[in-house]
């Protein structure tokens, strides 16, 4: 197995295309055709965790969080970022960072969180736009029930909660090939009507290689008019964030101090205490004050999420309970959650859950 595999498996998990434009995903160092002898999995990489796959034969790191994330000019070592970088390169060891790739995953990060605090009929708090794409072609009538079938097994056709989406038009398409063409029906310098379906049908973006590949081999025409548009409709299932329900309405001190627990919270920082009971969770990994006014308008009677400033405690209003738990402490299960789904899928050789602290964060 290479690296290149490893890959291709957490991709199916958080396809990187979904990942935010400011971050830096995916292979970070490392070439990705090395053969892998095992894979360390993390929530950041320093040097500590580059000797704790030094120790258990790890040359592949896979990180929730990118070690470079802004660019790097010079490889001397006075920095954090540059002697982990050095040491992975010296030892041959690769590092994959997934982050907000994973952020944005039904599967991913809040989703952790709402298991850990038991939350049922979830929904992405802000879903992710520009996300959705079109595809729109033409293709003999005789051909279009073959050319569908093809794109659905592609991955296409899904949109919200529905499955083996299209639309059709039945029309007549006209074109006269040159001395060079090879048309496959009628001859060339000649003017041909051709009885034709116009076929438009939704993707997610990530699978637009896979699906034009699976257009270009079904479709029997040499030259294939297609268009590809990018929808306004946003993603349910991709997005920052989730909200989610208790099973039962709870006391909401009793609610805190569960979470606390929990999410192995050291403390909780929190705003004036505005509901007597708690029944609807706002929750994103990370940094989230950004998501505050999206999770006063889902209804959410409490926001847990991390690194919120003095200010930014004010925009409750009284109308929500904005609870910060800490950085690390909202992501912390990150690592749980790959390690689980990579064993899943490989099972021939060593996947290792660093047992590293990595807080730079602590507390008296």
């Amino acid at each position: 197995m290479t690296i290149q595999d490893v890959i291709q498996h957490l991709e199916e998990l958080a396809p990187l295309a979904y990942a935010e434009e400011f971050d830096n995903v995916g292979l970070l160092v490392g070439k990705a055709n090395t053969k892998v002898t095992g894979i360390l999995i993390t929530l950041d990489t320093l040097e500590s965790i580059v000797d704790e796959a030094i120790e258990n034969n790890c040359n592949l790191i896979v990180s929730f969080h990118p070690i470079i994330f802004s660019g790097l000019k010079k490889l001397t070592g006075r920095s954090y970022v540059e002697r982990v970088v050095m040491k992975a390169l010296k030892n041959d060891i690769a590092i994959f960072a997934i982050h907000t790739a994973l952020d944005n995953s039904w599967n991913g990060v809040n989703d952790m969180i709402c298991d850990q605090l038991g939350l049922i009929n979830r929904k992405i708090l802000i879903p992710q736009s520009e996300t959705i794409k079109k595809l729109t072609t033409y293709v003999p009538n005789d051909e279009a029930e073959k050319l569908r079938k093809s794109l659905f097994e592609a991955g296409a056709g899904s949109i919200g909660n529905y499955d083996n989406c299209s639309f059709n038009i039945e029309g007549i398409g006209t074109y006269t090939g040159n001395e060079d063409s090879k048309p496959t029906k009628g001859k060339s310098h000649e003017l041909q009507e051709a009885n034709e379906t116009l076929i438009s049908i939704t993707y997610p973006k990530h699978i637009e290689n896979e699906l034009l590949e699976a257009l270009f081999k079904a479709h029997s025409y040499e030259e294939i008019a297609y268009e590809v548009t990018t929808l306004e409709n946003k993603n349910q299932h991709i997005g920052m964030g989730m909200i989610g329900e208790l099973p039962a309405e709870q006391d909401i001190q009793t609610f805190l101090m569960d979470v606390k627990q929990k999410m192995k919270a050291s403390s909780l920082r929190h705003t004036a205490i505005s509901y007597d009971t708690v029944k609807k969770v706002a929750v994103l990994g990370g940094s989230g004050s950004f998501a505050i006014e999206s999770a006063k308008k889902a209804g959410a009677n409490v926001f847990i999420t991390a690194d919120l400033k003095y200010h930014d405690f004010f925009k409750a209003e009284d109308s929500i309970v904005l609870v910060d738990i800490g950085h690390y402490e909202s992501e912390q299960y990150t690592k749980n959650l790959l390690a689980s789904y990579l064993r899943k899928k490989i099972t021939n050789f060593a996947i290792v859950l660093s047992t590293t602290d990595t807080n730079p964060v602590k507390y008296l």
